[in-house]
């Protein structure tokens, strides 16, 4: 008996933004299908508009895998994660350790076709592009609270979204200026008669 898709389907259990209050709480498994969405678009901008060369299917699944190790170490706090370089390396062995057990819960058969997505080469462009979705995903959940009147998540929004302006990835700068705004309107705004 595989375990596998019983700790993937736990995801739904995982929390996110533990220290903030939100008006609407995010878990790791809707979060991880926005990250898929955003490195998907992601990776389309980077092969259409700048000629990039990006395996698009290899970037959607590494996110959709990218958050697994949370199910059993839980969604750690940015604060603490990166309070100081000894924790930030030990809660990435500590995640690199979680995401191998569940790995092995697979059969043999099945396991290598999981683990580049599961355990993925962190130095690869599809990655980056993971990493670039992840933040992007998270100024829109700032978005999206400020919009509904939580101030809490103000200072976040400000932040990640300074970072990413910062960004030198051309396709984070095109989503930002292509498809972020409209995150910012109500659903009589988006309304498709335009």
């Amino acid at each position: 008996m595989s375990k596998f898709f019983a700790f993937i389907n736990r995801m739904r259990y995982i929390k996110r933004w533990s220290l903030m209050r939100s008006v609407r709480e995010e878990n790791i498994m809707e979060h991880s299908h926005q990250v898929a969405v955003i490195a998907h678009a992601l990776a389309l901008i980077k092969n259409k508009v700048y000629g990039g060369d990006v395996c698009v299917e290899k970037a959607v699944l590494l996110a959709q895998y990218h958050e697994v190790g949370e199910v059993i170490t839980g969604d750690l706090p940015t604060t603490i994660k990166y309070f100081n370089p000894e924790i930030k390396s030990a809660y990435k062995d500590l995640e690199e350790v979680a995401s191998r057990r569940i790995l092995n819960t697979l059969p043999e058969s099945l396991k290598g076709d999981y683990e580049a997505f599961v355990l993925p080469d962190v130095n690869c462009y599809e990655y980056k592009l993971v990493k670039a979705a992840d933040r992007l995903s998270a100024y829109l959940k700032c978005v999206e609270e400020v919009k509904a009147g939580n101030s809490e998540f103000k200072k976040a929004k400000t932040s990640i979204g300074n970072e990413l302006k910062k960004s030198q990835m051309e396709e984070v700068q095109y989503f930002l200026k292509e498809f972020a705004p409209a995150y910012e309107l109500t659903l009589d705004e988006l309304d498709l008669t335009d």
